[in-house]
């Protein structure tokens, strides 16, 4: 066949140009009439359509690619009290990418907020969904303790009119059997737990555990540390007014999580007991990973960014805050606190291998969200009486725009009793929990411990008159 080319090259000459047009390949023969089209003809005409599709394949296919994986950059600007969006096209699509992931949001919920976890900064976030949604609560007829230790009575909290609750955001001592029989079964459970060794030093200044344990030093954390067993006789603490034991230098978390203090010793028991959280819990965040945490729960409940802004609440200076245990100090802590760090070691793999499934774009909504939230903060904190409000318009990670104004600020700012107030204060019942917090400084003043406040202040006031009565009788 090589040896007819000369003789048909001509032909070939004469044939249509192929045009390329908007990717659409068409190809025109104009052969003379009275010659025969030849198979060589036919193979060479394929083969030069296969190599400008594949030209146009192959750029197809790297554009899409550069879509995929170049970084988006969110560089956010103020001006005029705006936050500008990206481009209209690209926002577009983003939004709809947002959109296509989410179905709609999960509006049943229970938070179990523990203690010394950063719980007050996130239980208003929880709050402020329920409230903005009108979402029905169950909420503690006063204060913002739920159960300590036992789960509520009837007279304990507030009952909606149909006894259907969507909502749960304080502190509570997990209880599945009791929550099962007030919560729909597509309620979503999550939770937020910390180093347990932070924890502990939080607990430590918090709770007047150098008290407790008769710890003069300079340095009570450090003290502790070099021999947790030395203070076992003094850390463990029976409040009669729940008629609960705990131990609040041992396994904190997991007591609030619902595993008894007196189980410290059986990891075969602790091991079944994290098994099921792990069943239980759609998300236990982790302090030490605040925004990731904040990003994931956005992610799995179908929030907004609005939702899960944030300002950080109770956090408290005191001497030892900043020491570092050392690894010898910490091996200790791991055999004291076994059940806490089996708890946070689970949790802390379960957070990042649900992060590792949100995809490569994870990392870019947190530092956005990082930064939207810095600069909302200092818009609060900063907010005169006539400063226009602060736009944040659609992004990416927001395809609604909202507004910042005085009472987002105000709500945003707010601690959880002045959230809870307006809706105790129209229910008029007062049955208000002692807090664990009261209790351990009436328990280390050797007085008793009661689980309602009027019990305690009736136990006081009797306290105050006989003190009085004996004051006037040395005087006669």
């Amino acid at each position: 066949m090589w040896r007819t080319w000369p003789r048909y090259r001509c032909r070939l000459r004469r044939m249509a140009a192929i045009r390329l047009t908007s990717g659409i390949v068409n190809v025109e023969y104009s052969m003379p009439t009275r010659k025969k089209i030849t198979p060589w003809t036919i193979t060479l005409a394929t083969v030069v359509v296969l190599l400008a599709l594949s030209f146009i394949a192959m750029n197809m296919i790297e554009g899409r690619l550069t879509t995929l994986y170049t970084p988006q950059h969110h560089k956010m600007q103020i001006s005029f009290c705006r936050i500008p969006a990206e481009g209209r096209q690209e926002n577009k699509r983003a939004t709809n990418d947002t959109r296509n992931t989410c179905s709609r949001p999960q509006q049943k919920y229970i938070f179990i907020a523990p203690h010394k976890v950063g719980a007050s900064t996130t239980c208003t976030i929880f709050q402020r969904y329920a409230i903005s949604r009108k979402l029905p609560m169950m909420i503690p007829v006063e204060g913002n303790i739920l159960s300590w230790g036992v789960s509520p009575t009837e007279e304990e909290y507030i009952h909606t009119p149909d006894e259907q609750y969507d909502a749960l955001m304080n502190h509570f001592t997990y209880n599945k059997t009791w929550l099962r029989s007030k919560f729909p079964a597509n309620t979503a459970y999550i939770s937020i737990i910390r180093d347990p060794s932070k924890q502990l030093r939080s607990a430590m200044n918090y709770y007047f555990l150098p008290k407790l344990l008769k710890i003069k030093s300079n340095n009570p954390f450090k003290t502790f540390l070099e021999n947790p067993w030395k203070y076992q006789n003094l850390s463990e603490v029976h409040y009669e007014g729940f008629n609960v034991t705990w131990d609040p230098t041992r396994n904190f978390m997991s007591f609030d999580l619902g595993y008894p203090a007196e189980a410290a010793e059986d990891m075969e028991r602790a091991r079944r007991y994290v098994s099921e959280l792990q069943a239980d819990f759609t998300l236990v965040m982790l302090l030490d990973y605040f925004d990731e945490s904040y990003v994931l729960l956005k992610r799995l409940m179908c929030w907004e960014l609005r939702d899960i802004l944030y300002v950080t609440k109770n956090n408290r200076s005191y001497s030892f805050k900043e020491y570092t245990p050392s690894e010898k100090e910490l091996e200790e802590l791991r055999r004291w606190k076994a059940v806490d760090y089996l708890l946070y070691d689970t949790f802390n793999k379960s957070l990042w291998e649900k992060i590792a499934a949100q995809g490569p774009d994870f990392y870019e909504e947190v530092e956005f969200l990082k930064d939207v939230n810095g600069r909302v903060n200092t818009y609060c904190k900063e907010r005169q009486k006539e400063t226009p409000n602060l736009v944040v318009e659609t992004s990416k990670w927001n395809p609604s725009m909202f507004e910042v104004d005085a009472d987002f600020c105000r709500v945003l700012q707010a601690k959880v009793r002045e959230l809870l107030a307006p809706f105790q204060k129209e229910n008029g019942s007062r049955r208000m929990l002692v807090s664990e917090k009261i209790n351990m400084k009436a328990y280390i003043s050797g007085q008793p411990t009661f689980k309602y406040d009027s019990e305690q202040k009736k136990y006081l006031d009797r306290l105050e008159n006989s003190r009085m009565s004996n004051k006037t009788g040395s005087k006669n």
